[in-house]
């Protein structure tokens, strides 16, 4: 495993201006730093260097989690054993279903469809869960608590517009209940909404809501503090939040001209299309750590937001084209999965995307699965933070050869199609054998096999 290098970003070039350089490696030759991306070499003066630091910069991606769903179905008239009844073996009684909504009473017959939709929510069938409360909300239109819970479900769809709709109706229904403002001020945010989101979080909050609501409202309070007086500047598909001094007119138009085409390689790569803006945030280094409270090795941050540093950035060169390709990868794979693809499948279309190859590091990697010391793609779909530095190199790289591999043998079209799978509700494995009928076992054999004959 010590043979294997880390596959990107190894080292970070900090200059003196404030700026920084991504590099692959670095290396002093007399009164120059050189460098190399990729398969291209560069050269800047050492005297414009203020340090060298190996390990890069990573980027942090995670999603803010949205409000808990209430699905509070015991208020409502039903009998004790119909969910019983209703689910059985893990299946929906269609028929007993249709009767018990057909017959009534209206309370009975929410009660029955918003227990089909939290089972359905459970396995991850988010879009059929949303069918049946949606036939609860029919039959009990004026129900606050069930305008929520649509909501909070349009939203784990992602679908912002409609949950914001929903949510603001959720607030008119109900506005004694703190889950109510909570989504609320979770769509607000996740729109860029700030004072917005802040004002109804704090109900949330004092009506009662769950811990996870504070700290939304925490972090929104310090978003807002440090974001107040920044300016937006919109494209067709991303609303960029920047301070006017510190965001140079040429490197917004460059990082906008640069994200769009990146939009339209990712819809085609991908064949997915976002609903609705994606919001990229550019900071100094420190407004970038009083808001995010990332560590101090973070090169970005990927919350649902693409969240930049560019300290003494002038313009967009092919180290941030690279991440912004990469982060943006990672927003396509979220929205398209519902949030459920695994951190291997992630990693790995996201580098592919940047691009990389795992060229530089196949005969190693192939060296690591004949002798059976590659870590089993099962125990990749958590995240790689639990890893030694060594064990984190390895599972970029496994990441990588195995999304390359599918690539190259299955097409990236069952890429996206895991993706389709994943966000329907099925398991990562289900999803891998609906792509190229081959179950986590088998796709190492296989891995390791293409690995051997390539290198």
């Amino acid at each position: 495993m010590l043979l294997l290098a880390v596959p990107a970003a190894a080292e970070t070039i900090l200059l003196k201006n404030g700026g920084k350089i991504l590099a692959d490696t670095v290396r002093e030759n007399g009164a120059k730093v050189e460098y190399t991306v990729g398969e291209d070499t560069y050269a800047i003066s050492r005297a414009s260097v203020e340090r060298i630091d190996t390990g890069g910069s990573p980027v942090v991606t995670h999603s803010e989690p949205v409000p808990e769903m209430r699905l509070n179905v015991g208020r409502l008239m039903a009998e004790p054993d119909l969910e019983s009844r209703l689910i059985k073996e893990g299946n929906i009684d269609s028929d007993l279903l249709a009767a018990v909504t057909q017959q009534g009473p209206p309370e009975r017959a929410a009660a029955a469809n918003l227990m089909a939709a939290s089972h359905l929510r459970a396995g991850g069938r988010l879009t059929d869960a949303l069918r049946y409360l949606a036939a609860a909300r029919s039959l009990l239109p004026q129900d606050g608590e069930i305008a929520v819970d649509n909501a909070v479900l349009l939203s784990e769809l992602h679908r912002q517009s409609e949950a914001t709709r929903a949510a603001e109706e959720s607030v008119r229904l109900a506005p004694e209940i703190g889950a109510s403002h909570s989504i609320l001020g979770y769509c607000y945010y996740q729109q860029g909404r700030l004072q917005d989101a802040v004002r109804e979080l704090k109900k949330g909050v004092a009506l009662g809501s769950a811990p996870q609501v504070e700290q939304l409202l925490a972090k929104a309070e310090r978003e807002l503090n440090a974001e107040g007086n920044f300016n937006e500047q919109s494209s067709s598909h991303f609303a960029l939040k920047y301070e006017g001094a510190q965001a140079p007119a040429e490197l917004r138009r460059q990082m906008l001209d640069v994200l769009e085409q990146q939009y339209s390689a990712l819809e085609r790569d991908l064949d997915y299309s976002p609903r609705s803006p994606i919001q990229v945030i550019l900071y100094t280094e420190q407004q970038f750590f009083d808001v995010t409270k990332a560590p101090q090795w973070t090169g970005a941050l990927n919350d649902g937001k693409l969240r930049i540093p560019i300290s003494g950035m002038q313009a967009v060169d092919s180290n941030l084209a690279r991440v912004l390709k990469h982060e943006l990868a990672h927003s396509f794979i979220n929205l398209a999965s519902n949030g459920r693809a695994p951190t291997w499948l992630h990693e790995g279309i996201a580098q592919l995307e940047e691009p990389q190859s795992i060229a530089r590091d196949g005969s190693r990697l192939a060296a690591l699965y004949a002798g059976g010391h590659n870590i089993p793609l099962n125990q990749l779909e958590g995240s790689f933070t639990r890893f030694s530095e060594t064990e984190a190199a390895v599972a970029y790289a496994q990441s990588l050869a195995s999304t390359e591999y599918i690539r190259e043998v299955y097409g990236m079209s069952s890429l996206s199609f895991m993706l389709k799978r994943m966000g329907e509700g099925q398991s990562n494995e289900s999803a891998l054998r609906s792509a190229i009928h081959s179950g986590y076992a088998q796709f190492d054999r296989e891995l390791a096999g293409w690995l051997a004959k390539s290198y």
